[in-house]
């Protein structure tokens, strides 16, 4: 009998989210701004989304997301060796995020904040895998949590029609596995930056300068262009570094920017609709969270089982982009 080494594999032990109770429709926003629903749905796809309020902070629901990926996990704060917390919109510019969760939910070990826009949860995931694959923890919560409502300018129809606000985590576990395809957990991570393509999507703000209002602005044809080519080839990227077909994904979890760029993916890949999770239709663009709550959304209801193969993908301001393949 040939004997098989084993490694150590990243695996998705629970999932969680959280969204903020009020909803606010296109109906609503057009009497607000000079937009529509048939506007806004014809472009983006996108029909409603969530709002923060006062007290629903980015590490408020970043805590709450985590604990609900603890509790599906069934592990305890203190199984808990580091927190890694994607998001483009912290409360405070220091301490992070991660570390008021981790004070929250009374874990020990560290945590950090990692800023890559929208690409941030996939970032985060493939720090974390990183960290339990050295053997510095073997337990991670990585969280995507964004209030990008405080951050637009809601009277460019362009930009605040298209983003929402919420939190969606993971809780990583270390486990074993013979280094093959079949493998559970995440087999593969792929990240890529250009910051030449910085001005296409950025903050015009930041601390000390307050003569910027700080709100986000986009050149969104632009992004578009590049979202279509960029992430088909992290998507193929991900596959060949693990020799496996198009045919071999069960389920497509893409970043949740517009409906059309999430139709040309799966096209791409050749998966039918019903494989492809969208939730941007009644969150929209949540940013670092929007993977988190799609695949909260998609394991809470049923569609994602153990043993099924999902690729992740996300493009975002920097421009930032990357992509996961993950067993679950």
């Amino acid at each position: 009998m040939v004997k098989t080494d084993h490694i150590i594999r990243s695996q998705i032990a629970g999932i969680g989210s959280y969204l903020p109770a009020q909803v606010v429709t296109n109906e609503e926003l057009a009497a607000r701004v000079d937009t529509s629903d048939a506007w806004i749905r014809e472009r983006t796809g996108i029909r409603q989304r969530h709002i923060a309020a006062p007290h629903e902070s980015c590490a408020f629901m970043a805590t709450e997301a985590a604990r609900a990926a603890l509790a599906d996990a069934g592990a305890h704060a203190s199984d808990v060796d580091a927190i890694i917390v994607g998001t483009a919109t912290p409360d405070q510019a220091f301490p992070s995020v991660a570390v008021r969760v981790q004070a929250a939910i009374g874990a020990g070990g560290f945590g950090f904040d990692l800023s890559a826009a929208c690409s941030g949860f996939i970032y985060a995931l493939s720090m974390a895998d990183s960290l339990i694959k050295s053997g510095q923890a073997r337990g991670v919560l990585v969280i995507g949590s964004e209030v990008y409502s405080r951050i637009l300018n809601w009277e460019d129809r362009g930009t605040c029609v298209l983003f929402g606000d919420g939190a969606g985590a993971v809780f990583l576990r270390a486990g074993e596995g013979a280094g093959r395809g079949e493998d559970r957990g995440i087999l593969s991570t792929h990240l890529h930056a250009n910051g030449q393509y910085g001005d296409m999507l950025y903050v015009d703000g930041a601390v000390g300068r307050p003569d910027r209002p700080g709100h986000l602005v986009m050149q969104g044809n632009q992004v578009f262009r590049h979202a279509v080519t960029l992430l088909s080839e992290t998507v193929n990227e991900a596959l060949a570094a693990n020799n496996l077909p198009q045919s071999a994904v069960d389920w497509l979890v893409p970043h949740q920017a517009n409906l059309r760029i999430i139709d040309g993916i799966g096209r791409k890949l050749g998966l039918p609709p019903e494989r492809v999770v969208v939730t941007v239709d009644h969150h929209a663009n949540t940013s670092a969270a929007s993977i988190p709550l799609a695949l909260a959304e998609a394991w809470r209801d049923g569609r994602i089982e153990r043993g099924q193969l999902v690729l992740m993908e996300a493009l975002g301001g920097g421009l930032t982009w990357g992509s996961a393949l993950v067993r679950m």
